[in-house]
């Protein structure tokens, strides 16, 4: 009997379906690809490596350390708050195995973010890189966690190498801010400790809670997805059928993991997928640094990347990108943010290979829409909807609009969470089963989806609803541009007008020019009153612009 009833086909004939699941839970997921690809390198990091039965081994020991040193129960609560590092999936698959939540914690969060995410969640324990400690110092006794596990960063590359990387960390670059925990215990300890104890294995079932993934804070406070295994099972199912059109390797392809692990599309794909499918994956601890990352990506013929749209457009803008080897490569997908279609083109130009936009929220596991990776690929569109998921258009009052017309964005399937963590979730569904994403868009004639835009950014110039992201696309497509953003202010004459901030790749760009460029492109009422040039852009930590940063800048200037 097939476990989701919503299937149906849409006008390309693409199977979408998924039937009976292969796995209970994600630690058999983990555990059969462990055992299937065991000899194989599974992670590569700061000159480290780990084999897929190293990995199930480290996680174990750090699994029984969780049970029985510190007594955590199924069902417990533990945040990870690291960036890309080899200590990241096996913390990871750690906690899964012990039965444990997992609260995926940003990094570079402030204390107050800390805070509020903490007590939300009510973890029972922390696991930390020693860089943001001092942060966690501030509030750990505002906070419910009495347990914190510190990681320097080297710690598993191993030898002297990752005693040479803790060195320069600490005392060369002077990353590590002096901190005091008076409860902490050490990552290397907890994995030495956990070598000594027996984990006894939990029964972990398909509805129990797997993840609570933050929303990233960009359109108020953060609240937690609620994501089950069952949630991550059968995406992993889902985009394992997508995927399957690339990933005909002769020999170990390899994965650039650039988004951070702790971000729901880097979780599920790069590190779920990825290992699932016995790939070799490169975790990259910065990208921001991109001479750093374009030196580390000469070192690999890699096969797949994936990303948000400031991250390809940073690397095809990079002098040395072009000279890199793409011999091997497969092919490349965007999420997070729209991919403009002046990166998409450049970026094919210069690989070879398709770079497709897929769609989907922390809410969902992430992905409900994804461009074909057969070559069917639509630019400007977020492609089709994964299989067992159903994707359509609604209206204000949860009317489904017919195909061609503009509304709510709203999905049913089984990788959509059951709720908001501790939270009134009245209004989140229509009829208690269609997810409302906020997000304006539309169906269109073969079947492929649309986002217009954010129902929250949309700017309404003298009764005509314009959408941001048609704006920052075409100015985007300018050749002396590198990024863009576009907001709505407040006018006495016409409600609200557009405000741009503009990243110039060619300084010889000026605001006439600009603005010139503009009347071609767009009609009278689209075009931006105001231009305003700006060395860079505020972004969240995955690289997605934030263009409520910028709203409140101007709130704070009126």
């Amino acid at each position: 009997m097939n476990e989701f009833p919503w299937f149906k086909k849409y006008p390309t004939g693409i199977p979408h379906e998924i039937g009976q699941l292969p796995f209970n839970s994600l630690v058999d997921l983990y555990e059969a690809s462990s055992r299937k690809h065991s000899d194989l390198v599974a992670f590569e990091n700061l000159g480290g490596k780990l084999k897929y039965a190293e990995v199930d081994k480290l996680a174990t020991h750090f699994a029984a350390y969780l049970q029985k040193g510190l007594g955590l129960k199924k069902g417990d609560r533990i945040a990870i708050q690291m960036p890309n590092l080899l200590q990241f999936p096996v913390a990871f698959i750690g906690a899964l195995k012990a039965g444990l939540t997992v609260v995926n914690t940003n990094p570079l969060y402030t204390a107050r973010e800390m805070e509020h995410q903490f007590n939300d969640a009510g973890i029972s324990a922390v696991i930390i890189v020693a860089n943001f400690a001092h942060n966690l110092e501030a509030i750990a006794e505002k906070v419910p966690a009495k347990d914190y596990i510190v990681t320097e960063m080297g710690d598993l590359v191993g030898g002297f190498k990752g005693w040479l990387v803790n060195f320069v960390v600490k005392h060369i670059k002077k990353l590590v801010p002096k901190y005091h925990l008076p409860h902490a215990h050490s990552f290397k300890d907890a994995l030495k400790k956990g070598a000594a104890l027996t984990l006894d294995k939990p029964v972990i079932n398909k509805e129990d809670l797997a993840v609570l993934q933050y929303t990233g804070g960009t359109t108020g406070v953060s609240k937690g997805a609620q994501l089950s295994h069952r949630n991550l099972v059968a995406h992993n199912e889902m985009i394992a059928h997508w995927f399957k059109p690339i990933m005909n390797f002769s020999h170990q392809g390899i994965v650039i993991t650039a988004l951070p692990l702790y971000h729901i599309f880097a979780l599920s794909v790069n590190l779920t997928l990825m290992y699932h499918s016995g790939m070799k994956n490169v975790l990259i601890t910065n990208p921001r640094d991109m001479n750093g990352f374009i030196k580390e990506l000469k070192k690999y013929k890699f096969s797949i990347i994936l990303g948000v749209n400031t991250l390809f457009n940073g690397m095809i803008n990079h002098p040395l990108f072009k000279t890199l080897d793409f011999s091997e490569m497969k092919g490349a997908v965007g999420g997070g943010m729209a991919v403009q279609d002046a990166v998409a083109i450049n970026w094919e130009k210069i690989t070879r290979s398709p770079l497709v936009e897929g769609y989907g929220l922390s809410e969902t596991s992430p992905v409900l829409c994804c461009n074909p990776l057969d070559g069917k690929h639509k630019r400007g569109t977020i492609g089709l909807p994964m299989p067992s998921t159903e994707v359509a258009i609604f209206d204000d009052n949860g009317n489904r609009l017919p195909q061609g017309e503009t509304g709510e964005i709203c999905a049913r399937g089984p990788q959509v969470m059951r709720g908001y963590w501790q939270k009134d979730n009245a209004g989140v569904f229509f009829n208690n089963e269609w997810f409302r994403t906020g997000d304006i868009g539309l169906m269109d004639e073969d079947g492929y989806f649309k986002i217009v835009d954010r129902k929250k950014d949309m700017i309404k110039v003298s009764g005509f609803n314009v959408f941001p992201n048609e704006i920052e696309n075409v100015i985007a497509s300018n050749s002396k541009v590198l990024e863009v953003a576009a907001i709505g202010v407040p006018d006495a004459k016409s409600g609200e007008v557009i405000k741009v901030f503009v990243v110039k790749k060619d300084q010889s760009l000026s605001e006439e020019e600009l603005r010139k460029f503009c009347h071609e492109n767009l009609t009278n009422y689209k075009v931006p009153k105001y231009f305003v040039f700006r060395k860079e852009l505020p972004k969240t930590n995955v690289g997605k612009i934030l263009r409520r940063a910028l709203k409140e800048e101007e709130s704070k200037a009126s």
